[in-house]
Parts: C-alpha cells; sequence; structure tokens
C-alpha cells in the first residue's frame, strides 16, 4: 500500500536500466534480440526502448538500438543519485526501526 508505488517504479527502472545494459553491450541490437537476452515481452522493451531514446540514452539505427551521447553522463550522475537515494533509504528504515510494535 504505502511503498508499492515506490515499487513498482524501482521494478519499472530496473527494467530500463537492464535494456539499456544489454544495448551498450551488444549494439546493435533490435527488439527481438533484446526481448530474448532479457527474457522481457517484445512490449515492455519497445516501452524501455522508447524512453531511453527520449532521455538520449540509446539511438535507432537501421540495424538495431545503440548508446546515446547521453550515456557518460548518465552513468556519472547515477552513482551520485543512486548514493542519495540508499541514504534516504536508511533513514527510512531506521524511522520504521524506532516505531513500538
Amino acid at each position: 500500500m504505502l511503498l508499492e508505488p515506490i515499487g513498482n517504479e524501482l521494478d519499472l527502472t530496473e527494467r530500463h536500466l537492464l535494456v539499456l545494459k544489454k544495448v551498450i553491450e551488444e549494439a546493435p541490437i533490435g527488439i527481438l534480440k533484446l526481448s530474448e537476452v532479457t527474457g522481457m515481452q517484445n512490449h515492455k522493451v519497445r516501452y524501455s526502448l522508447r524512453v531511453l531514446e527520449q532521455a538520449n540514452l540509446i539511438k535507432p539505427s537501421a540495424q538495431g538500438a545503440v548508446p546515446g551521447d547521453a550515456v557518460p553522463k548518465f552513468l556519472e550522475e547515477f552513482e551520485i543519485e543512486f548514493k542519495k537515494i540508499s541514504e534516504k533509504i536508511s533513514r527510512i528504515q531506521k524511522i520504521e526501526d524506532s516505531i513500538p510494535k
């Protein structure tokens, strides 16, 4: 209930990151191959590709998706943002631990 939306967003983020990882590793790569190597359904791969393309993290090509120009900066900033999120989770866990049961 309270954490469900956060869990859903994390699932989506995980999916996008997995697709991005495979594009970086195996570019150029198409939807069918991405679906095969990730185990995701085609429509989910297609959605992740669209989100990643809008963020300039991938680019379409005739042979399939290739990494976009924004990947290096994204990876640099991702580590910083992920650390901030981890710290927030630690603070929330401390609050939850302090609630009398």
